[in-house]
């Protein structure tokens, strides 16, 4: 199984970018992290970061010709905004799973909204990082065997 884990604009920031709500694991522990959990379940994993919604895009896209049998994203602000990423996601109609680090349901109106969540088949939200981990693990159930 291959999968394509995303993030959005800030996520690079991670540790640094208010660590009351993301906490001090940085990016580069966030990726350890996923690196060595993928490993030890035989899952091929490739990483990709962009503070441009447009790169984002644009790899969702060539997620498709990779043949990447599923997809973790946790789109940032993005996630509020982008109709873009949305369409993105529904065009390759590759699996994929929305994450996000706080609860965005305890937070700001703005953040209720995510567009992309109606092209995804799972969301995590509020278990940190291990949300991504619950989002892999999601994948593999219920799509890695096929």
């Amino acid at each position: 199984m291959k999968i394509l884990v995303m993030n959005g604009p800030n996520l690079n920031m991670l540790g640094i970018r208010e660590p009351d709500k993301y906490g001090r694991e940085t990016y580069d522990d966030l990726l350890i992290k996923i690196r060595s959990y993928c490993k030890e379940r035989g899952i091929e994993v490739d990483f990709y970061q962009s503070n441009h919604e447009g790169a984002l895009v644009d790899r969702i896209q060539q997620a498709y010709f990779d043949n990447t049998d599923a997809i973790v994203i946790n789109p940032g602000a993005y996630t509020h905004t982008s109709i873009a990423l949305l369409d993105a996601v529904k065009s390759v109609m590759i699996p994929t799973a929305e994450v996000h680090i706080s609860n965005v349901k305890e937070r700001e109106d703005f953040r209720q909204i995510s567009y992309i969540r109606a092209a995804c088949c799972f969301t995590v939200m509020g278990h940190g990082t291990d949300g991504y981990l619950e989002a892999i693990d999601y994948l593999h159930e219920t799509i890695g065997e096929k």
